[in-house]
């Protein structure tokens, strides 16, 4: 079997492998800690939200500590791009999407000071050490915030779905959904360096597109299933917060492990698109007025992600020459 084929076998069949253990690693974690006598409003800012981004934070350990720092900033930047343009477009799409009072007050401020402090560390087309653990460092920092505004405002607490699982369960799925995730995210990883070697592309367009695709389809698959359900209320909030955790402990963990000069097309073509689609974003939601998200705005970021792949295919098969 060619090696291409080969690669693209390994890519899809660790996609696949992320999809079902992170749906198994979140089911079992959160029933873990219910069973534990954790509070629900805790399990749904720890277990279920960064759960939702364990594939991305797994494929950004796997690809640092391969060296392959630039396929990891890659899967951060383009999981959001991904997210916006393509998971929360086709939602809107599928079903109109409520916008809740506290995403004016909470989620799209904290999107915005996150996109832009991330904006501010890459600018410079470096991502330090240092500047990766002040981006880990707000991770608990902002738990806390939000966790501390839930509380004062308790209207505001969307009520988890705790899979019901008894404690040897939980904890067997969690123990299976970890270990395959790594495994998963050890054969994408090598699957898309494969893939860029071939094609004579950088890592990073791989990571953009093919990773950044792969590791957003549990998001995809539930926000769609969701919709279809009658549930899509809470798509939006799902979204904004894998966009600030991806950007928070994703891109941040090849600056802590180690990462090398970043290419000048990371700032000036993917960041400021990223930025572009999230400023349409939180600019949509400010308008709505506690409205919904509609056709509309699905179409216009489902636009916006296909103008990005143009603009992204174009640019890279012109550095590729």
């Amino acid at each position: 079997m060619p090696a291409f084929w080969l690669a693209w076998i390994l890519v899809i069949a660790g996609i696949l492998g992320l999809v079902w253990s992170a749906d198994r690693f979140v089911a079992g974690s959160a029933a873990l800690a219910d069973s534990l006598g954790v509070r629900k409003i805790v399990i749904g800012l720890t277990v279920v939200s960064l759960g939702t981004s364990a594939p991305e934070i797994l494929v950004s350990i796997n690809a640092a500590l391969a060296d392959n720092g630039q396929l990891a900033i890659g899967n951060a930047i383009g999981s959001n791009i991904a997210n916006m343009g393509l998971v929360l477009a086709v939602t809107a799409l599928t079903a109109a999407i409520p916008v809740r009072a506290h995403l004016l007050r909470e989620e799209v401020p904290a999107l915005l000071f996150v996109t832009l402090l991330a904006g501010i560390l890459l600018m410079d087309g470096e991502l330090r050490q240092w500047e990766g653990v002040v981006l880990i460092a707000a991770v608990p920092l902002l738990l806390y915030i939000t966790y501390r505004f839930k509380i004062q405002h308790p209207g505001d607490v969307e009520a988890e779905e705790i899979p019901a699982l008894g404690r040897t369960a939980a904890s067997l799925w969690f123990a299976i959904g970890l270990v395959v995730l790594i495994a998963s995210a050890n054969v994408l990883v090598r699957g898309a360096e494969a893939i860029a070697l071939h094609l004579g592309v950088s890592p990073l367009v791989v990571g953009l597109t093919v990773v950044a695709v792969g590791t957003s389809l549990p998001e995809l698959a539930a926000s769609v299933a969701s919709a279809l359900k009658g549930h899509h209320d809470i798509a939006l909030g799902n979204v904004i917060g894998s966009n600030i955790f991806n950007l928070l402990a994703v891109m941040a963990i090849p600056g802590v492990i180690g990462l090398d000069p970043m290419e000048p097309t990371v700032f000036y073509r993917d960041y400021l698109v990223m930025a572009a689609i999230t400023l349409l974003l939180c600019g949509a939601i400010v308008l709505s007025r506690r409205g919904s998200l509609g056709r509309p705005i699905g179409a216009i970021l489902l636009l916006s992600y296909i103008g990005y792949y143009l603009l992204l295919f174009r640019t890279g098969a012109a550095a590729a020459v």
